[in-house]
């Protein structure tokens, strides 16, 4: 990549929220971003509108990491050197926001290695909007003072064991990429003595698309077979789930 060193002006890496899949609720400073790019590189969660925002001329490539799809971290590093080099200004376009489990940080280290500028543009997480979408506040006075955001699936694909911690606590929980442990999460649940726990499960939250199902944590392999959710989804545990816009949507198991 020496060989695109003498590009002006100095090559860039603009890592973007995207929000939480609702177009609208992206940020004015992202869509400055994107209007700006000479290349986009965007994620599987990322709404498609948002793409009218670049300039007709800007490159648009699509690396999604769902199943079955070939885009790999160091593939991805490579690009964005690569394209920062060749054109300028980068934007990585990641659902939610980049700094929770995005991957933003490693990505903009990476590119730092290669003298690249970076910046960073936070985005509304799915954690947070998804459940608001749904009425369910992360905290409210006198029920929830604290929430905690655990991912569902480590690097090695396991549950992380923050999950046992957060359950010790009266906080709200919200898991992301859990849709795959929902009978191991009422297993911890109910060792734990939280087996009549609220629990709620958002698809494709803030979309027109949005579905709900609420009940206790020993039923949320049930609550999701029963309205058929799956992934993207989010996973929110806690008496704060008592919000729910229940009258909305279809519920099983509730003891509400």
């Amino acid at each position: 990549m020496e060989s695109f060193r003498t590009l002006e002006p100095r090559p860039k890496l603009t890592v973007v929220g995207a929000g939480p899949g609702d177009p609208d609720l992206i940020t004015v400073k992202a869509v400055k971003a994107l209007k700006q790019a000479d290349v986009v590189l965007y994620d599987a969660l990322v709404a498609m509108e948002l793409l009218d925002y670049c300039k007709p001329e800007a490159e648009k490539i699509y690396v999604g990491k769902r199943p079955g799809e070939s885009h790999s971290q160091d593939a991805i590093n490579f690009l964005i050197v690569e394209k920062a080099y060749m054109y300028g200004r980068v934007v990585r376009l990641k659902g939610g926001d980049p700094f929770i489990f995005g991957r933003g940080q490693e990505e903009i280290e990476y590119a730092r290695q290669f003298d690249l500028e970076t910046e960073y543009i936070p985005g509304i997480s799915s954690a947070v909007a998804a459940p608001g979408y749904a009425g369910i506040p992360l905290t409210t006075r006198g029920v929830s003072e604290s929430f905690w955001v655990i991912t569902g699936t480590k690097t090695d694909g396991s549950l992380s064991g923050d999950l046992a911690l957060a359950l010790q606590s009266s906080a709200t929980i919200v898991i992301l990429m859990g849709m795959s442990k929902l009978q191991q999460i009422s297993e911890i649940c109910e060792a734990l003595g939280k087996s009549e726990l609220p629990v709620a499960i958002i698809q494709n939250g803030t979309t027109q698309e949005q579905k709900l199902g609420v009940g206790v944590a020993k039923n949320l392999f049930s609550i999701a077979a029963h309205n058929n959710l799956q992934n993207p989804a989010v996973i929110v545990l806690g008496e704060v789930v008592k919000y729910a816009n229940v009258k909305e949507v279809a519920t099983f198991a509730s003891n509400f």
